[in-house]
């Protein structure tokens, strides 16, 4: 009897510890990030020269920070109800002006929290591509840029601009009012010897079109949120990047990201990290070392 009691509580303590560790994978995951990240970030000196990318949990939508020595790009804004969530949290990390902000195409989830951060900030510069959607998100957008006197500008392919010692390049975009999301400003982030690159919604039409550009990156903002028709295995052997970022939303209604592409990434070789599953995720580099970590933060207004 003592030898069923024995093999049963054996059983029971097998099945809990199994519980555990299905039920408490993310959470190791993301320590072992965090222990990844203290690693490099041994060798990342902390100082002002540093460059930072913020991948905002925004939901299903999109929003990334860039910062260099004290100036700040923004790229895209989030959803309408991530507006005041994000113009709080930029606050808390002493923001209040912005050199770029960027609109990498009008649609809703890219723009939405866009009038509440051009209310709340100095821009020095705002750019977006020549589209006109009539939707009152847009509008607003319009709007607040009237209110403050600030001209948009529309930038072309191949043209370059500075955040200190980093630059962007814009690799596409178009002005396709019937396909906006191929219409998106895709740009490449270059800071000394790392290389970021960020898809906004372009989609397989745009990838096989810069195929033939220099758009190898350590790092890869994955296009469109994960969709099925964007990152295709002859773009990760292009860019081959060591880490690949999806903004989504958790559990979404559009069911991104696709199983197809998580299978592309994974058998490509990059280390994939979600907002849906991690959050906010920080990108630091001294330009020879990334370190990454996740934090959650009260961003997302879904």
């Amino acid at each position: 009897m003592k030898n069923i009691l024995s093999k049963i509580l054996f059983l029971i303590v097998i099945v809990g510890l199994c519980y555990y560790v299905i039920t408490d994978e993310n959470k190791l995951e993301n320590n072992e990030v965090q222990k990844r990240a203290v690693e490099v970030q041994e060798t990342i000196k902390e100082t002002a020269n540093n460059l930072k990318v913020y991948f905002i949990d925004v939901g299903q939508a999109d929003c990334t920070l860039i910062e260099n020595n004290g100036e700040y790009v923004l790229i895209d804004a989030g959803n309408n109800r991530d507006g005041k969530k994000l113009v709080e949290y930029f606050k808390s990390l002493g923001i209040e002006k912005f050199k770029y902000v960027i609109g990498t195409h009008p649609h809703e989830d890219h723009i939405g929290g866009m009038d509440n951060i051009i209310k709340s900030f100095n821009i020095e510069h705002y750019l977006m591509p020549d589209l006109i959607t009539p939707t009152p998100t847009f509008e607003e957008v319009l709007t607040q840029l009237e209110n403050k006197n600030i001209k948009y500008e529309v930038p072309e392919i191949d043209s370059t601009f500075k955040l200190k010692d980093a630059k962007f390049k814009v690799i596409f975009i178009d002005n396709d009012e019937e396909d906006m999301n191929n219409s998106s400003i895709v740009l490449k982030l270059t800071y000394k010897n790392i290389n970021y690159l960020f898809m906004a919604d372009a989609e397989k039409k745009v990838e096989y079109q810069i195929l033939n550009k220099d758009i190898k990156s350590n790092v890869l903002r994955v296009g469109h949120h994960g969709t099925k028709y964007a990152t295709t295995k002859e773009f990760l052997n292009a860019v081959n990047p060591e880490y690949s970022i999806i903004s989504v939303g958790k559990n979404n209604d559009y069911g991104f990201p696709k199983e197809e592409v998580l299978n592309r990434i994974k058998n490509s070789g990059s280390r994939l990290f979600r907002t849906d599953t991690r959050g906010t995720i920080i990108s630091t580099t001294d330009g020879a070392n990334i370190a990454f970590e996740t934090i959650r933060t009260d961003t997302n207004g879904d």
